[in-house]
This record gives structure tokens, sequence and C-alpha cells, in this order.
């Protein structure tokens, strides 16, 4: 059991470090939201803190916050859009 545990906080690791190394680039992410419901808007990646990390999404002119066991468990997927330029 220790085991799983150490590989799943060294995965955790891992996505921590792609997000940070993202912050200001433009994504596409697709969050489940429960029972059959979808949501999948484009957004920025504002900051990135030890247990989540928050985007700015453009077509709500709001900020939301999605945890990296979020992108672990993919309840949330980010897609990179291309250009790959900073936007913060």
């Amino acid at each position: 059991m220790l085991l799983g545990v150490k590989s799943m906080s060294g995965d955790l690791c891992r996505i921590r470090a792609q997000v940070a190394v993202h912050k200001g680039e433009k994504v596409r992410y697709r969050a489940t939201k429960g029972r059959r419901k979808v949501e999948e808007r484009q957004g920025i990646i504002l900051e990135t803190y030890p247990n989540l990390f928050t985007m700015y999404v453009e077509s709500q002119q709001s900020t939301v916050s999605f945890s990296y066991v979020e992108l672990l468990t993919k309840e949330v997927e980010l897609e990179i859009l291309p250009g790959h330029e900073k936007l913060i």
C-alpha cells in the first residue's frame, strides 16, 4: 500500500511541475461536473499553488481553480493550445 501512495505523490509532483511550466499560456480544459455533464472552456493558467492552480476563463470573465488530484484522476483534462506564447 505504501508503494502506491509514494507513486501517486510522485505523479502529483510531476503534474504540478508540468502545470507550472505552462503558467501564462492559453489552455482548453474539459471538466466532468457530475452525471453526464461536461464543461469545456478555454482559459489562461494564472497561478500555481501547492495543492491547486487557478485559471482565468475568458468566456465567463472569471477565475476558476482546480486541484492537481483532479488532473490525476482525469476529472479535469488540460490541453495546451498551439502557439505556446506566454500571455502573462
